[in-house]
């Protein structure tokens, strides 16, 4: 996430310093809507996780979503372990390509 573009634009809405919309940004709106994905592949509905990510919009509009729940879902992970970002990130990329040559761990070898 680079800060740029109307989401961050400083200037909009009353001369106040706040962004012009109320709500939270599309950004935010897609990785609740990953989340959703998420939560429904991990409760056995897939046609409803397939559903939420159809509804989720164009492949933009879903890669910005789950980035932004991966990196939140990162900081979350290193706010209760203390770890730094990059440790994580490198754990992940480990498991990552661990699972590319013997399969995903338990738990996350259902298909979405």
């Amino acid at each position: 996430m680079t800060g740029t573009g109307p989401e961050h634009d400083d200037t909009a809405g009353s001369g106040s310093g706040t962004p012009a919309h109320t709500g939270p940004g599309p950004a935010f709106l897609g990785a609740q809507q990953a989340a959703g994905v998420i939560a429904a592949k991990h409760r056995g509905d897939f046609a409803g996780a397939e559903q939420l990510l159809i509804a989720m919009g164009d492949e933009r509009a879903q890669a910005r979503g789950f980035c932004l729940f991966a990196e939140l879902s990162l900081a979350l992970v290193r706010a209760q372990t203390g770890q730094p970002m990059d440790e994580l990130i490198q754990g992940l990329s480990l498991l990552m390509a661990d699972a590319a040559h013997s399969g995903p761990p338990p738990g996350l070898d259902q298909a979405a």
